[in-house]
C-alpha cells in the first residue's frame, strides 16, 4: 500500500485531481464558518445545544458544524440529495422521467438540470422556513436569536442560505469532473469527517478525568475497527448470478459466445434507508421542541434514542426503506429485457418473466441480510451511548456514509493508477 501512495506522485493528472479536490473542499470548510447576517451567534448555539437528538442536530451533522452556526452553507447538500431521490422516485410514476433515464447521457442531462431546479427551490423553501421559524425563536436565556426580525431578514436569509446551496451543488460537480470521486459524497464526507477531531479530543479529556478509563478506550477502539472492518465487508460483498452469451452471427462476423456473471450488491439501497428513517423518528422530537402539548412531548420521549420503542421502529423503517428504494432503482424486469435483447441467458432459467421472478427473488433475499446489517450497524451507537457513555461515532449512518465514500474514492484512484501501469493499493500490478 505504501508503494501505491508513492505512486501517486508519479503521475501528474492524478496528483492535480487529488490537488484540485482538496482545494474544493477547503474551500466549502470556510464557507461553513461564514455567519447569515442578523443572527445572534451565541443565542442559535445554545439552542443547538439543546437539539441534540432531533432533526436539527441530525441535518447539523451532515451540514459539517454549518446548522448550527448558520453560516451561508448551513442548509449543505441535502435539498440536492433530497431532490435527487424526489426525481429517482417520480420516474417510477411519470413515463417522461422513465424515458429520458433511458435516453443515455442526454437523458442523464436533462435529469441532472431538473435536479437543479429542484434543489434551487427547495433550498428557498427551507431558508424561508428556517428564517420564519427563527424568529420566534429564543435562546436558554431569554435572547432572541434574529437580531432585527422582519422581512428583510427572511428575504436576506432566503437568498443566503440558497446561494450557499447552490455554491456547494456547484463544488460538488466541479470536484466530479475534474477532481477525483464524487463530489457530493466528498462534500458530505468532509462535514462529517470535521467532528471525529473534536469527538476524539472529547474521548481523552473524559479519560483524563477518570470518567472514562484506558481499558475501556482500547476495547472502544477495537470494536470500533471491527465495525469498520464489517462495513467494508459487506458494501463490497455481492451476489454475482451467472449469465451466458448464445453465439449469433451478423454479417460476417460472430458475437456472443461468452460467460460474465450480474453483480447484485449485497445494500443495493446504500444510506438511504437509515437517513429516511432517522428524518421520520425524529420528527415528533423536533416538533416537540417548538409546542408545548402534552401527548406529543410523552411520543417525543418514547422515541428518543436509546428507548426501546427507538430501536424497534428505527429498525422496522430500515428494513422498510431498504426494500422500497431497492425497488426503486433496480428494475428486474428491465434487466431481465435487456439480457434477452441482446442473446443473453441465465443457465437453467428462461429468458423474459422466469429470468425477471429470479432476479427478483435473489434481489429480495439477498435485501434481507444486506438491511440486518445496515440496521445493526445503526443502532450500535445508540447502544453505545446508552449503556457505556460513550460520546463518539462508532457506527449509524455517519461512519456508513464515512466508510463508503471512501472505499469509492480509494477505487477511483485505484483504477487511475492501473489503467497507467503503476501497482496499486493492492499490489495487483506486479502480477
Amino acid at each position: 500500500m505504501i508503494t501505491g501512495f508513492q505512486n501517486i506522485g508519479k503521475i501528474p493528472e492524478l496528483k492535480r485531481r487529488i490537488l484540485f479536490t482538496f482545494l474544493l473542499l477547503a474551500v466549502y470548510r470556510v464557507g461553513v464558518h461564514v455567519p447569515t447576517p442578523g443572527i445572534d451567534a451565541a443565542a442559535l448555539a445554545a439552542l443547538f445545544a439543546q437539539a441534540k437528538g432531533t432533526l436539527l442536530g441530525f441535518f447539523d451533522m451532515f451540514s459539517g458544524g454549518a446548522m448550527r452556526r448558520l453560516s451561508v452553507f448551513a442548509l449543505g447538500i441535502m435539498p440536492y440529495i433530497s431532490a435527487s431521490i424526489i426525481l429517482e422516485l417520480l420516474t417510477v410514476v411519470i413515463p417522461y422521467l422513465d424515458a429520458l433515464k433511458k435516453e443515455g447521457d442526454a437523458g442523464r442531462k436533462k435529469i441532472v438540470k431538473y435536479t437543479r431546479y429542484g434543489t434551487v427551490l427547495l433550498s428557498a423553501i427551507q431558508g424561508f422556513g428556517i428564517a420564519f421559524g427563527l424568529e420566534g425563536m429564543t435562546g436558554p436565556g431569554g435572547t432572541m436569536i434574529v437580531i432585527n426580525p422582519g422581512w428583510g431578514f427572511r428575504l436576506l436569509c432566503v437568498i443566503t442560505l440558497t446561494a450557499g446551496t447552490a455554491f456547494i451543488m456547484w463544488l460538488g460537480e466541479q470536484i466530479t469532473e475534474y477532481g477525483i470521486g464524487n463530489g457530493i459524497s466528498l462534500i458530505i464526507f468532509a462535514g462529517i469527517v470535521a467532528g471525529m477531531p473534536g469527538a476524539i479530543v472529547n474521548t481523552l479529556r473524559l479519560m483524563s478525568a477518570g470518567e472514562m478509563s484506558l481499558f475501556k478506550i482500547l476495547v472502544l477502539t477495537v470494536l470500533m475497527v471491527a465495525v469498520v472492518a464489517v462495513i467494508i465487508f459487506f458494501e463490497r460483498a455481492q451476489r454475482r448470478i451467472p449469465v451466458q452469451y448464445a453465439k449469433r452471427v451478423v454479417g460476417r462476423k460472430m458475437y456472443g459466445g461468452t460467460s460474465t456473471h450480474l453483480p447484485l450488491k449485497l445494500n443495493t439501497s446504500g444510506v438511504i434507508p437509515p437517513i429516511f428513517a432517522s428524518s421520520i423518528i425524529m420528527f415528533p422530537a423536533t416538533i416537540a421542541n417548538f409546542i408545548n402539548i402534552p401527548w406529543i412531548k410523552k411520543i417525543a420521549q418514547a422515541v428518543n434514542p436509546g428507548q426501546p420503542v427507538y430501536i424497534v421502529l428505527y429498525v422496522g423503517f430500515i428494513i422498510f426503506f431498504c426494500y422500497f428504494y431497492t425497488a426503486i432503482v433496480f428494475n428486474p424486469v428491465d434487466v431481465a429485457d435487456n439480457m434477452k435483447k441482446y442473446g443473453g441467458f441465465i443457465p437453467g432459467i428462461r429468458p423474459g418473466k422466469r429470468t425477471a421472478d429470479y432476479i427478483d427473488k435473489v434481489l429480495s433475499r439477498i435485501t434481507f441480510w444486506g438491511a440486518l446489517y445496515v440496521s445493526a450497524v445503526c443502532v450500535l451507537p445508540t447502544l453505545l451511548i446508552k449503556y457505556f457513555n460513550v460520546p463518539f461515532y462508532f457506527g449509524g449512518t455517519a461512519l456508513l456514509i464515512v466508510v463508503g465514500v471512501a472505499i469509492d474514492t480509494i477505487a477511483q484512484i485505484e483504477s487511475h493508477m492501473l489503467t497507467r501501469h503503476y501497482e496499486g493499493f493492492l499490489k495487483r500490478g506486479s502480477r
